[in-house]
């Protein structure tokens, strides 16, 4: 199965980072955010790629370019103009980075990228979010459904204190400091499961996908919902990419591949 990520956004919500690379090339411990989430697919045996390239493209262009030289021991024979790689840390990816335009909307891209994904189901998420969801088991729910999308459902905790009023008037009748996920309500956290069906639901490269081609799946009764009750972050603005910063640092990342990688040994023990 292969795995789309949007990476043509122009990010301005973070612009301090992406006034010089693209939002998925910002780095979290070293690594851009698009490479951790290759590795959360890869820990689940999916490692075709077709990442959609809009704004900055070539940086990730360049980025995958040098991915083998820059992660393996290498000479250069300088005197045969010859390099020969000794030892390939590699990952077992086959990337594909498709140019899908500099202004197209969420549903144009994943338009311009139907003739790479054989008319086959495919996963598809954004470039900019990181998540322990269990994606073997949203692509089984995805199955049972029968239908042509399956979302990943998530909650995340406020960060704000919240406070009802009454109706029609001015008075706080209670207060609550920062609830939690349980009492919020679900959200799009990307990580899709999609049939080929999904393209005649997208018309050009202003289709937005979370408006026209989402509503519209709802409306005919073909958009399932996988809930995920663990991590979710996206990257949104600085202080999302310092909250990822100090979990990796501290060694607390739950979508770090060895936990994920514990956890699916866990899950098959159990199942």
């Amino acid at each position: 199965m292969k795995a789309v990520i949007m990476a043509g956004g122009l990010g301005t919500r973070i612009s301090e980072e992406s006034g010089i690379r693209p939002k998925p090339m910002v780095e979290i411990g070293g690594k851009p955010i698009l490479w951790h989430i290759m590795k959360i697919y890869s820990c689940h045996g999916i490692n075709d790629f077709v990442v959609c390239c809009g704004y900055k493209g070539h940086v990730i262009k360049e980025y995958f370019a040098n991915y083998c030289l820059n992660n393996s021991d290498v000479t250069f024979n300088m005197k045969t103009n010859s390099m020969e790689i000794h030892k390939n840390e590699t990952e077992p990816w086959n990337v594909t980075l498709v140019n899908t335009g500099h202004n197209s909307m969420t549903g144009g891209r994943l338009k311009r990228v139907e003739k790479y994904l054989d008319n086959e189901t495919f996963c598809m998420t954004y470039g900019d979010g990181l998540s322990d969801v269990d994606i073997t088991k949203c692509i089984a729910a995805h199955q049972a459904s029968g239908k042509h999308a399956t979302l990943t459902a998530v909650q995340q905790p406020g960060r704000f204190g919240v406070f009802n009023l009454g109706e029609g008037e001015n008075t706080v009748h209670s207060f609550q400091e920062k609830p939690d996920g349980s009492e919020m309500p679900w959200i799009n956290g990307g990580f899709f499961i999609l049939e080929p069906e999904v393209f005649n639901y997208i018309e050009d490269d202003n289709s937005v996908w979370e408006k026209e081609a989402m509503e519209n799946l709802a409306k005919d009764g073909q958009l399932n919902a996988y809930k995920h009750t663990g991590f979710w972050q996206p990257m949104d603005t600085l202080r999302d990419k310092t909250y990822l910063e100090d979990l990796w640092q501290q060694g607390n990342a739950p979508w770090h591949w060895e936990s994920l990688m514990h956890n699916i040994a866990i899950n098959k023990i159990i199942f």
